[in-house]
């Protein structure tokens, strides 16, 4: 005969030993997640001594300046027969962006034959080949350049960069 009281007892007890060994487990493995997530909610910055030198620097010379400057020269003109040509921090306005060399030579060439008076440069940064026009020494010259040639181009655009003038 089988004695069911006793079969109770067996798996009540297998039971409660597997809760416990459970339990143990489940507390163990929760302990461990809070000790490894553990943080203190302070949030230390280590900055490099190199970084700020080099922002007091790139400031000091107008390099990307932290803080915009106004400086005003006033008008100033100079002939191209009796100035010196230098390079300075001007405007130019881009006509063409794209990876083919002859269409970027072609609208170079289309751009001479309409303004003789104004340069053109070509440049290659991978991938794509760029026509930028003029010398511009303020943005607002720039712009408005760049809209009279919103009709004859598409994707204009007025770029910040080393630029030729006279002085």
């Amino acid at each position: 005969m089988i004695n069911f009281t006793s079969i109770a007892e067996i798996t009540f007890i297998t039971f409660e030993k597997m809760l416990q060994k459970g339990l143990i487990l489940s507390l163990a493995f929760i302990g461990f997640m809070q000790i490894s997530k553990a943080q203190t909610g302070i949030v230390e910055v280590q900055r490099d001594t190199l970084i700020s030198l080099l922002q007091e620097f790139r400031a000091e010379n107008g390099i990307n300046p932290t803080v915009a400057r106004m400086v005003s020269l006033g008008e100033r003109t100079a002939s191209k027969k009796g100035g010196k040509r230098v390079k300075v921090r001007g405007f130019r306005v881009q006509i063409f962006s794209g990876s083919s060399r002859n269409d970027a030579y072609a609208v170079q060439s289309r751009f001479q034959r309409s303004y003789k008076d104004v340069g053109s440069y070509v440049t290659y940064d991978e991938p794509n080949y760029r026509v930028k026009v003029g010398d511009f020494r303020s943005r607002s010259e720039a712009d408005n350049f760049m809209r009279q040639l919103r009709s004859q181009y598409s994707n204009v655009f007025v770029f910040t960069e080393d630029i030729w003038a006279y002085e």
